[in-house]
């Protein structure tokens, strides 16, 4: 009984050490990814508006800027590549003047590449297509780039980060969905974390610096496990714009706050 008493404590012992030593090697990559780029991380968060109150959109808008958010998640759905169907260009111009923040314009729309330029005049920043809409990702890419946008590629769930190895010096930033597109309020698939982690392992082996981007069921109770796994852009919804969105906010802040105490 005491050998196996013994032996259960060097087990534990072990496998303590075992887990130290992961967390200080994701902490010494992430150190050294800081050191190379120039800088710290920037963590971003992107309000949806898909799940603001149309009622009051304006209102909500200036709430999260004077929070201090950056970033606006613009979903456009068009019927077709997902069920759903969403807003366009008309309501993009009319808050476009009314803010500064950057807009992350998300397109689940089929062969995008017919709409970019719309999205461009209607104020969009950023536009992020489906590599799975795009019959021909490359002039995609190539399309956003002509406009002097930033350019994203996003992956559903069940689409390999190995669909997008060969775009990813060319583009700005990854949006890996961790939901099925199309509809908000979903949960968080917990395989995407794993997701997240191959992702940046391969940037990383290629020397590539570029956001990562995750959307779908990201509430700050889980927002920690997303952001160890290697994120930096964080899109929610609901969980902003349901309540008080200045206190919402925040909550992300403190959590993102912790993690960049973690990763010192």
């Amino acid at each position: 009984m005491i050998i196996i008493r013994h032996y259960m404590r060097n087990l534990r012992s072990l496998e303590d050490t075992r887990i130290d030593l992961a967390v200080k090697k994701q902490n010494l990559v992430l150190n050294i990814y800081c050191i190379f780029y120039g800088g710290t991380i920037m963590i971003k968060l992107a309000p949806s508006i898909l799940a603001a109150d149309f009622n009051i959109l304006g209102e909500q808008i200036k709430k999260i800027e004077g929070a201090g958010v950056e970033y606006l998640h613009v979903d456009v759905m068009d019927g077709n590549y997902v069920p759903s169907i969403s807003f366009g260009t008309p309501v993009i111009k009319s808050i476009r003047n009314n803010t500064k923040l950057i807009f992350d314009v998300h397109l689940m729309v089929d062969e995008p590449i017919r709409l970019v330029n719309d999205y461009k005049e209607a104020g969009a920043d950023i536009i992020t297509v489906h590599a799975e809409a795009c019959s021909d990702l490359v002039a995609t890419i190539d399309k956003i780039k002509t406009l002097g946008l930033k350019v994203g590629v996003s992956l559903n769930p069940e689409t390999p980060i190995s669909r997008i190895e060969n775009v990813l010096q060319d583009i700005d930033m990854v949006l890996i969905m961790s939901v099925d597109p199309g509809a908000g309020g979903q949960p968080f698939i917990p395989s995407t974390l794993e997701k997240i982690k191959d992702l940046k392992s391969m940037l990383d082996n290629k020397g590539i610096s570029l956001d990562i981007e995750v959307d779908g069921g990201i509430r700050p109770d889980n927002v920690m496990d997303v952001l160890m796994a290697g994120a930096n852009v964080i899109v929610t919804g609901t969980a902003v714009f349901r309540g008080d969105i200045l206190e919402n906010v925040n909550r992300y802040n403190k959590e993102f706050e912790r993690y960049k105490e973690i990763v010192k």
